[in-house]
């Protein structure tokens, strides 16, 4: 008799369809436009029609065109290249300060949640008093307090969004860390006479991924939001590279003459910010969690 067997790629590939099939309607669209975004990050990386530092690219303020689809700025230089440029730039420094932000933030909190007593005092009130700073306003003041010899440094920035998403990933980590404390299983961990930090990451960690990493998504959506207000201010990456926050405040004053040089980076900003929500959104319902909007 013969048997036959199913190939094990056909098997992961009819599997990874059901799944996207079953997913909500908002993830959908969310890692659709995430997809595109990434898609036209990559692609600016390596090709644009002209430098995004390219002066005499064309007439200046003159309109869009076939040749330049968002026009040129006041001294000629192509918008539409400048932001291609400005994806991959957009998206690495949201990434990387929010990854930042959650390895302090869950790190902390976890930290506090189990031990408790005089850790989770004095923690709880550090985190409570940057917590009730406005995120613009502290974001601000970091990048005075550093100086200006890290002006306009991406590693600044990176610092800056992860520093001031970590108190509020510490709250909902020490949240999750003091549910899961109570279970069984740590306790048995701790009657083995396994040490804090093996507890606190092999055991509470893992157990917490599903919250931990739908707040990772919620950060991440207001990341670009922070990094474009910390670049119209004048306080984001240095001139000329081009950061889409950064481009709108460059080109704010040709909103009557051109204003499709202020629309494409302002549209290419909103639909990140869209498409990462309707992602966590999603992702929230798939994993039976409710991010917290607005913390």
């Amino acid at each position: 008799m013969t048997t036959i067997t199913s190939n094990p790629s056909m098997r992961f590939a009819r599997s990874s369809a059901e799944r996207w099939h079953a997913a909500p309607g908002p993830f959908k669209v969310g890692a659709v436009i995430l997809a595109a975004h990434v898609l036209f990050a990559i692609v600016g990386c390596f090709w644009t029609p002209y430098g995004f530092a390219e002066m005499g690219a064309g007439l200046p303020l003159s309109g869009a065109s076939f040749q330049h689809p968002m026009g040129l700025d006041q001294i000629g230089r192509d918008v539409f290249s400048r932001f291609m440029h400005g994806a991959h730039i957009v998206l690495l420094l949201a990434f990387a300060g929010t990854i930042l932000g959650m390895v302090a933030g869950t790190t902390l909190g976890l930290l506090s949640g189990y031990v408790g007593g005089w850790f989770d005092e004095i923690a709880q009130r550090i985190v409570e008093a940057m917590i009730s700073i406005p995120f613009l306003a502290l974001a601000l003041v970091m990048i005075i307090a550093a100086g200006p010899a890290l002006a306009g440094e991406p590693v600044l920035i990176v610092l800056v969004v992860g520093l001031v998403y970590a108190p509020r990933i510490a709250r909902i980590a020490r949240a999750a860390a003091m549910e899961i404390a109570t279970r069984e299983y740590v306790a048995v961990a701790e009657l083995r006479g396994e040490g804090t930090w093996s507890i606190v990451f092999r055991e509470i960690l893992p157990n917490a991924a599903n919250v931990l990493l739908v707040e990772f998504s919620l950060r991440l959506s207001y990341a670009p939001i922070l990094i474009g207000a910390l670049g119209f201010l004048g306080f984001g990456i240095r001139p000329p590279t081009p950061e889409w926050g950064l481009m709108i405040s460059e080109n704010r004053n040709l909103l009557i003459a051109s204003p499709v040089t202020v629309f494409g980076p302002g549209l290419g900003l909103a639909s990140l910010v869209i498409g990462f929500n309707l992602f966590t959104d999603g992702l929230s319902r798939m994993l039976g969690q409710r991010p917290v909007a607005g913390a």
